[in-house]
Parts: C-alpha cells; sequence; structure tokens
C-alpha cells in the first residue's frame, strides 16, 4: 500500500498508534480510538516512545500520526484508513478501502491535512496544538 513503510520491529503483537501527545485534539482523539477500536491497540505519545523500535524519526511522528502494524508503518491519512481496515465491523473496513482509492486517495490526503492544520480549533484542541508553517 502507499503510504507505508518497513517498521523495524515486526514482532509486535498488537497495533501501535504514535501521536502528538502535546496536542489536546491528538490526545482526545487518541484516547477516542482506543476507547472505541475493537482491535487491541497500543496508544502512546511520541514524546515517551522509542521511535527507533518502529523505524520511525521524531520528525516523522510530529509531522504526521503514525500506526504500526506488525513490520509496516502508516502515516497521516493511510494511518486512519488502515485503522479502519483492521477493524471487524465491514462498514468501517469499507469506508477505510474507500480512503485510499484511486480518485479517493488525494481527497483523503487533502482532508487530513486540513485536519492537522487546523487541529487547535477542533474539539480538544489549544493553541498549543498550532502545527508549524510549512
Amino acid at each position: 500500500m502507499p503510504g507505508e513503510k518497513a517498521s523495524a520491529n515486526s514482532s509486535a503483537s498488537k497495533a501501535v498508534l504514535v501521536f502528538d501527545g502535546d496536542c489536546g485534539f491528538c490526545t482526545t482523539t487518541a484516547n477516542w480510538i482506543k476507547k472505541n477500536s475493537r482491535v487491541a491497540l497500543e496508544i502512546t505519545p511520541y514524546q515517551w516512545t522509542e521511535l527507533d523500535q518502529y523505524g520511525l524519526t521524531a520528525e516523522e511522528a510530529a509531522a504526521k500520526v503514525q500506526l504500526v502494524v506488525g513490520d509496516k508503518v502508516f502515516a497521516g491519512h493511510y494511518c486512519m484508513s488502515k485503522l479502519l481496515l483492521i477493524q471487524p465491523n465491514p462498514l468501517l473496513k469499507l469506508i477505510g478501502a474507500l480512503m485510499v482509492m484511486p480518485g479517493v486517495e488525494p481527497i483523503s490526503a487533502m482532508v487530513y491535512d486540513w485536519v492537522a492544520t487546523n487541529r487547535q480549533k477542533l474539539p480538544g484542541g489549544t493553541p498549543a496544538c498550532k502545527m508549524p508553517r510549512k
């Protein structure tokens, strides 16, 4: 799948969601995902994680949410798609698959980028959540 890379850790027993723990919106979202996921997930802020065990850098983790599944890492909208694809609910799987279909995938990327850019304005967000300008 595009948007994935090999992880340095292929022995993970459950998926690991790595997010920005300094962002209130990201923390609220990660907690909601953990509460509502029907698959085992480890949720961890990148600031408190040994990122090299997953083949990640601090820059990658600061830029986009990351999901480690086995020996693969999914970032940004690919992460959100994969979170849906690993759920047992067929409707969530369908939505996850649609997110990365040709023609739809660029829209998913734009939506993710818009949310990331405006996360300080979203529920749980604070001025500290604002992403630096590129």
